[in-house]
């Protein structure tokens, strides 16, 4: 027999107690904040300030759009988001967010040429470990924000919770979970993929290639400083837990990749 779901309900809490009711009875998750439909796309649109997101769009705080998940689903295009900031500012003003949205035509591009790229590693690692020295699991610790971390589980803690990061800390996480915790990439990014309203695996899986080192010349790493260079004011960036980054590019480079030559990792 087949189950027909109901599609009319008087607000969107009510939808949201029917779809746990159905599909998660006994989970404690919170639906994400975003909303759905084209009015959240047409607010984001008309709110769409190309000058400040080409100069603040690595910050934490930064005025990037969040249009993403939209974008993903099929409620915008890419096209229409670059005409829009060709109108607004001109094609050398809009240049950098034009950028952004070119990085992403990319890896769909790439996607389409060559599917059975998404999952395998381009290149090797140039780490100087081999992929059998990572793991291939995500543990426990990660996938439910309990790292011991401070600013760690503050950002997968607002992954579960909206289902949305700032581009910034996707690479944050990324690099550690790839470089910090020596696990593959993949199963990184399938943990996005579940999460992430905005995921598709062509965005995803190249860009989690691109941390780690398998599909760049050079692994992504970060340090404290460059958090607190880019952080929000809710981070919690003093504890002493964050010390595990609390050095500097060599030092960290040394510890994380002691098999490469000190030139290779510079």
């Amino acid at each position: 027999m087949i189950h027909l779901m109901r599609k009319t309900f008087s607000d969107r809490d009510e939808l949201v107690a029917y779809l746990r009711d159905q599909m998660h009875p006994a989970s404690d998750e919170t639906a994400s904040p975003i909303r759905g439909g084209l009015a959240p796309v047409a607010r984001g649109c008309n709110q769409l300030d190309v000058v400040h997101y080409g100069a603040t769009r690595n910050h934490l705080d930064g005025a990037v759009t969040q249009l993403s998940p939209y974008i993903r689903h099929g409620l915008l295009t890419l096209n229409a988001l670059r005409n829009q900031a060709l109108d607004q500012v001109g094609a050398a003003r809009a240049e950098g967010f034009i950028r952004q949205l070119a990085w992403r035509d990319f890896w769909q591009q790439l996607y389409t040429a060559s599917p059975e790229l998404v999952w395998q590693d381009i290149e090797p690692y140039k780490t100087g470990f081999d992929p059998s020295d990572y793991d291939a699991e995500l543990p426990d610790d990660i996938a439910c924000g309990r790292t011991g971390i401070a600013v760690i589980d503050q950002f997968i803690a607002t992954l579960l919770e909206t289902g949305y990061l700032h581009n910034h800390i996707r690479l944050y996480l990324a690099s550690y979970i790839v470089h910090w915790r020596q696990i593959k990439w993949q199963a990184g990014a399938k943990w996005f993929l579940y999460h992430l309203l905005d995921a598709d695996p062509a965005s995803n899986n190249f860009s989690w290639q691109w941390v780690a080192s398998t599909f760049a010349n050079k692994p992504y790493m970060f340090n404290l400083d460059n958090i607190r260079k880019f952080a929000s004011a809710d981070l919690d960036l003093d504890c002493p837990s964050n010390a595990i980054f609390d050095e500097s590019y060599d030092t960290l480079q040394a510890r994380l990749f002691p098999n490469l030559p000190e030139e290779a990792a510079s």
